[in-house]
């Protein structure tokens, strides 16, 4: 157990914040309910953006930039979204501060008030289709597929590292299309490509589904999600991609010039991940050693550390070091050969672990006399001697078996905690003893959603798209169902 760090068993939130702090992921800082991401955390955060970049781009999707500020008067041409979101807006007023009168410090200038007040963009869709009616005129403007890397503001009363901020990163895609089919069709795309990204980057196996309609984006006609479940046995909901119908279209009168020369309304979509991703892979995989990184994400994926009593032990065994070092980067890993004199192997063993590199490299004088270097993995903390021509071989392999295994442990887990309930008291008491994932029937209703979520704070994760139908009773009302949804208690 890595020292200062709570057991996950004895105590989930403390081990996941001392976690971030002591894996030097993030801090808090002089802003409430706001965090500095660290260089090593955020070394995590450019993986995930390069790897999703790369997928939207491969899709046809070219990114952008839109404004930080939206004009109040936009928010409220789209009333549910405007209902969505008004609790979590920051709102500019002014813009203009003046040194106080009693020479007290500065005070917002009265007479710097904003013709209208502006929203810290909490989401861009407003901004961004009020700019869309500009660049679509016809059919030959479509689709159009836009992507932005941004941060945004969501005022949050009770705020976590990375899983809820009051700003945190993330990129939103917004498209405009001729039909409704190729808006679903985008829709439902990019949902498959967060999971594929969820499942072959981040190592964490999801389910697909689509949200009810009281848990569905404010705005949206439809909201699909991806679901993974953490080491606690809580849900968390690893990315959205909302179908927005004419919605916003009608709002802001984006129409085009359709192939029949006719006037129509364009179809959206908006869909997003954030840094949110980052608690997931925390919590996902990570021990009570520290992180577990999957290699695809691993800001290092092999730290080398000499073991040595002498300079000339030291400099023999760096000159071999280098030559692993430069072999195993020409094939495209990251590695940190760790010569510092200020601490000893032990230390640095921990460190490196707590840091979840996902391979590690130690070597003394005599195994460089025996022509051998230890090799250990961190996700099941296996060692194995190897010789130096075989080495690149096994460290490299092992990159593929640590991605793998990683997936199929959360895979497992998964399986193991999720269940079925037949009748509320048998759901309640899985929820109490178990946790997990229960798919359990529900009559469809709002009211029966929100009653279970009062009794129970469980709530509906998604309508499964793999789930079969199965005629059934709900389990709170009795009322015919067709099929079993997903349900847990939520992050």
């Amino acid at each position: 157990m890595a020292k200062g760090i709570p057991k996950r068993s004895e105590n989930y939130p403390i081990w996941y914040q001392e976690l971030v702090k002591r894996a030097d992921l993030a801090e808090t800082s002089s802003v409430r309910g706001c965090y500095v991401i660290k260089p090593y955390g955020f070394a995590i955060w450019e993986k995930m953006q390069a790897a999703l970049d790369k997928m939207f781009k491969d899709t046809g999707h070219t990114n952008a930039y839109f404004p930080l500020f939206i004009p109040k008067s936009f928010l409220s041409k789209e009333a549910d979204h405007v209902e969505g979101f008004a609790k979590e807006c920051a709102v500019v007023t002014h813009y203009r501060l003046k040194n106080s009168d009693d020479g007290n410090g500065v005070v917002v200038d009265p007479e710097a008030k904003l013709e209208e007040e502006l929203i810290v963009r909490p989401t861009s869709e407003t901004v961004i289709w009020s700019t869309y009616k500009n660049w679509i005129q016809s059919y030959r403007d479509l689709p159009l597929l836009i992507n932005q890397w941004a941060n945004v503001v969501r005022w949050e009363m009770r705020t976590r590292p990375f899983l809820r901020t009051a700003e945190f990163l993330w990129q939103e895609g917004h498209t405009a299309h001729a039909t409704k089919a190729e808006a679903i069709e985008e829709t439902e795309r990019m949902l498959g490509v967060y999971a594929t990204f969820a499942e072959e980057f981040l190592g964490l196996p999801v389910i697909k589904g689509t949200k009810t309609a009281y848990e569905r984006f404010a705005g949206a006609e439809d909201t699909l999600c991806i679901e993974a479940m953490m080491q606690d046995g809580k849900a968390l909901q690893a990315g959205t991609s909302h179908f927005l119908g004419q919605n916003f279209a009608k709002a802001f009168d984006v129409q085009f010039l359709n192939k029949d020369n006719k006037q129509e309304l364009v179809w959206g979509t908006s869909w997003g991940v954030s840094t949110r991703l980052m608690g997931a892979l925390i919590m996902g995989h990570s021990d009570d050693d520290g992180l577990v990184l999957p290699p695809k994400l691993a800001p290092i994926h092999v730290v080398i550390v000499p073991i040595y009593k002498s300079d000339d032990q030291l400099q023999a065994i760096s000159e071999k070091a280098a030559q692993i070092k430069k072999t195993l980067e020409a094939k495209g890993l990251t590695v940190k050969f760790d010569d510092r004199d200020t601490y000893k192997p032990g230390y640095k063993f921990n460190e490196w672990e707590l840091k979840g590199v996902p391979v590690r490299l130690a070597m003394g004088p005599r195994d460089l006399e025996n022509g051998t270097v230890e090799i250990a993995r961190r996700d099941t903390k296996e060692k194995q001697m190897a010789n130096f021509d075989e080495a690149e071989a096994i460290v490299i392999d092992l990159m593929d078996k640590i991605q793998k295994n990683i997936y199929q442990k959360a895979l497992d887990f998964r399986i193991e905690n999720t269940r079925t309930a037949d009748t509320f008291d048998e759901f309640k008491q899985l929820l109490k003893t178990k946790g997990g994932f229960i798919k359990a029937h529900w009559d469809g209703t709002t009211e029966t959603e929100l009653k279970i979520k009062e009794k129970t704070k469980a709530t509906i994760r998604c309508i499964p798209f793999d789930e079969p139908e199965e005629e059934g009773v709900c389990i709170y009302s009795g009322k015919p169902s067709k099929r079993r949804v997903l349900f847990a208690v939520a992050y």
